[in-house]
């Protein structure tokens, strides 16, 4: 199983994570609405930080650098959702990058990477749609104090497949994160090698 060395948790490496964090942060900030899911799932790159982190420096850097990313996320802006968001980010994300982390650590080239993303991306999905089905909604539904049925009509609005927490799971959850992991992996494969050097110094 995989374990991180001694040596990897260098002061080097923590300024390194550190500023993936803040990076991951920023891209927070710059998300987008999809139009089959309701407008609280927001799309963004945020996770493209720490799966370079979880390439370049092992599953367990990437996990960190969610962790600090959602703690600055508080930080800086609060949350509107008592923490819920930023935990299940951190859940879902981590799970990412993570279970991308751990194949390619294990043998270093580009199919294991890709292999390992697709993995990464099934496991976010799976992830999300378990956290999200049993804690996730139903602490939202207790935070904002409105019944389950407010928060499902709002994905129902925008999609008509969306009739209660199973099929809000199916039909936005499933497809967010896999559309989601997916363009993170595809922009991380594409730039990883140019910017992997730096990391590496």
């Amino acid at each position: 199983m995989y374990s991180l060395r001694k040596e990897n948790w260098s002061t080097k490496v923590m300024v390194k994570i550190s500023s993936l964090a803040v990076i991951s942060m920023i891209l927070m900030f710059l998300d987008l609405s999809v139009w089959f899911a309701p407008p609280f799932l927001k799309l963004d790159l945020a996770d493209l930080p720490a799966l370079i982190g979880a390439f370049a420096m092992g599953p367990m850097a990437g996990v960190v650098v969610q962790l600090v990313k959602n703690l600055l996320h508080l930080l800086v802006q609060g949350s509107s959702t008592g923490g819920v968001g930023e935990v299940s980010n951190f859940i879902v994300g981590s799970a990412f990058v993570y279970t991308a982390g751990l194949f390619y650590y294990k043998k270093k080239n580009f199919k294991t990477a890709i292999i390992g993303s697709i993995v990464g991306v099934l496991a976010m999905t799976l992830v999300a749609s378990i956290s999200n089905y049993y804690i996730v909604f139903p602490m939202y539904a207790k935070v904002y104090g409105m019944p389950m049925e407010a928060l499902i009509n709002m994905g129902s609005v925008l999609n008509k497949n969306v009739v209660d927490l199973k099929t809000m799971i199916i039909f936005a959850i499933v497809p967010f994160n896999i559309l989601k992991g997916s363009i993170v992996a595809i922009v991380t494969l594409a730039i990883y090698k140019r910017v992997s050097p730096i990391l590496h110094k």
